[in-house]
């Protein structure tokens, strides 16, 4: 099946260059370009593509309230999105995962990282840049109390949190745990139940809040 993306940025060269790059890899189309996230959210809204990939400083709406409208906690049928930014620590980075974002680039990433960011958000995943992983969650765990789960992690929940949390995918925690891939969705699906999260970002957040890596 081929992966439908919009992509969002005011600067010409970014959008044509992300478009290109996005167009060159098997199973993935580029279906619109927009200029801002007012268009974004607009042409989103009538094509539904798969995966949005929105710059977080645009005109007339910016990343955050794009993401919020298109996949935040009160739309009842979202849209996965993909927010790029060039600066790893910025404040906006933090608006938009909480806004609902499934994953935090640079736009510097290179096309190998930017292809694993979209088929994993398209597949229900996350993706936060390796690169900056530590230093973001870091710099945000102490900026809220962390969430107080409603039953105690067992320990192969807390081993995959862990794994989760260093940035590994479903895969790679199935490999390492030696367990299948259905129980690792099935250790992810309880996680999120009892911390009330809604994606792989906010299990890693917590993960750091709770100081069990980092």
């Amino acid at each position: 099946m081929t992966l439908r993306v919009l992509v969002a940025d005011d600067q010409e060269i970014v959008r044509t260059g992300l478009a290109m790059i996005l167009d060159a890899q098997d199973g993935i189309e580029v279906v619109a370009a927009a200029v801002d996230g007012q268009d974004a959210v607009a042409q989103a809204r009538t094509l539904r593509p798969d995966v949005c990939l929105l710059d977080i400083r645009m005109p007339r709406l910016d990343g955050i309230e794009a993401t919020r409208a298109l996949a935040g906690p009160e739309v009842t049928d979202p849209i996965a999105v993909v927010v790029v930014t060039t600066f790893d620590l910025d404040d906006y980075v933090y608006g938009a995962l909480r806004a609902g974002a499934k994953g935090f680039l640079l736009k510097d990433c290179g096309p190998a990282l930017l292809t694993h960011a979209v088929r994993a958000a398209a597949d229900g995943g996350s993706l936060v840049a390796p690169a900056v992983t530590t230093r973001l969650l870091r710099d945000f765990a102490g900026r809220d109390a962390p969430l107080q789960p409603t039953a105690a992690l067992t320990d192969r929940e807390e081993e995959v949190l862990v794994a989760v949390a260093r940035g590994l995918t479903n895969h790679e925690v199935a490999a390492e745990l030696y367990i299948s891939l259905s129980t690792v969705k099935t250790h992810l699906a309880s996680l999120m139940a009892k911390l009330g999260v809604r994606n792989r970002v906010e299990l890693a957040l917590w993960a750091y809040q709770t100081r069990r890596l980092g």
